[in-house]
C-alpha cells in the first residue's frame, strides 16, 4: 500500500528545477506564470539558469538543489523542469529521510522515470507522471490543467482511444512505470522494481524499433512481465527502422513479448512523449476500462 503526499491548497509553495538537462530562466517563466495562477508560490531551484555541459549545473549542483527541495517543509510539491539525461548520476546520493516524514508531489516524467520508480518502490510513495514545464507549450492544455486538478486533491477520468491490438475488458492494480529505456536501464540494479500482481506503464520517443524489441526482451528475461495485474501501453513515438525494415511497428513488437500471458493490454493510453501527456499517479490503485473499436 503506497502513500499519497498531501495535496496542495492555495498559496502553498512549490518548486522548479532540473535533475538533468540544463534550462534556462528565460524558458520557464510562461510554465512558471501558469503554475501560480492555480494560486500557488513558485520557486525556482539554484539548477534553473545553471549550465554544466548539458547538465543544469553539474552532479554536486543538481544533487544540492533535490536535496534542498526535498528537505523542505514548505515545498509541497516538487516539478521537474526537463528531462533528457542525469538523474542517474547522483540519485543513490539522495537522502530520502526527510522527505519519508513529510513526503511531497514529485512531477514529471522521461529521465525523471529513475525518481518515480525509486520513490514508488523503496519509499512507498506516491507520485505524479506529467508533462514538464519545458514541454507545457507541446501539450495538450487541458492536460497541463489536469496536472493542477490533481495536485489539489480532484479526481481526474480518461477517456482511452481504441486500439485494434487491445485484448481485455478492464486491468485492476496499483499503476508503475514510465519510460521504458529507463526501466530497461535499471532492471538488475538497486533501483529495481517490482512489478508482480501491479499494471506496467509504458512508453518511449525516438528509439530503433530494434531496441524496442531488446528492451521487450530484457522485461521478459528478467520476470517483469510475468504476473502483471496489466500492461498500459502510452505513446511510442517518433520511432526508427533499419534500411532493412525490422517488420512490426513498436505496438506489435510490445505485443508479441506478451503473447503467451493471459493478462490485460492497453495500447493508446495519452501519455508520453507527445500532446496528450496527460497526468497518471503511480503508486496508486487504478481501474482501466480497455476499449475496442466497434
Amino acid at each position: 500500500m503506497t502513500l499519497a503526499p498531501q495535496f496542495l491548497k492555495k498559496g502553498d509553495k512549490v518548486i522548479l528545477l532540473s535533475t538533468a538537462r540544463k534550462m534556462s530562466v528565460e524558458d520557464i517563466q510562461t510554465a512558471k506564470s501558469l503554475i501560480e495562477s492555480w494560486g500557488l508560490q513558485v520557486e525556482l531551484g539554484e539548477t534553473i539558469g545553471a549550465e554544466h555541459h548539458q547538465y543544469a549545473g553539474d552532479d554536486a549542483l543538481r544533487l544540492k538543489d533535490f536535496q534542498r527541495a526535498i528537505d523542505n517543509d514548505n515545498i509541497r510539491a516538487i516539478f521537474c523542469a526537463r528531462g533528457g539525461y542525469g538523474t542517474v548520476r547522483f540519485l543513490d546520493q539522495i537522502d530520502f529521510s526527510k522527505f519519508l516524514r513529510s513526503p511531497k508531489w514529485l512531477v514529471g516524467f522521461s529521465d525523471v522515470t529513475y525518481l518515480h520508480t525509486l520513490i514508488n518502490h523503496q519509499l512507498g510513495i506516491q507520485t505524479l507522471h506529467a508533462s514538464m514545464p519545458s514541454l507545457f507549450s507541446r501539450t495538450e492544455d487541458a492536460a497541463i490543467q489536469d496536472i493542477g486538478k490533481i495536485l489539489f486533491g480532484e479526481e481526474i477520468n480518461y477517456t482511452i482511444p481504441a486500439h485494434p491490438l487491445n485484448r481485455g475488458t478492464e486491468m485492476i492494480g496499483e499503476t508503475i512505470g514510465g519510460n521504458l529505456s529507463i526501466l530497461y536501464s535499471i532492471t538488475g540494479t538497486k533501483s529495481g522494481f517490482d512489478t508482480n500482481g501491479k499494471i506496467l506503464f509504458i512508453e518511449d520517443l525516438d528509439e530503433q524499433l530494434y531496441h524496442i524489441d531488446r528492451m521487450m526482451i530484457n522485461l521478459k528475461r528478467s520476470g517483469k512481465l510475468d504476473h502483471l495485474a496489466g500492461l498500459l501501453v502510452g505513446g511510442f513515438s517518433a520511432m526508427h527502422d533499419n534500411e532493412i525494415p525490422f517488420g512490426k511497428n513498436a505496438e506489435e513488437i510490445i505485443l508479441e513479448h506478451v503473447a503467451d500471458k493471459n493478462y490485460p493490454v492497453c495500447f493508446n493510453f495519452p501519455a508520453g512523449h507527445i500532446r496528450e501527456n496527460y497526468p497518471l499517479i503511480l503508486g496508486r490503485k487504478t481501474t482501466i476500462q480497455i476499449p475496442h473499436a466497434g
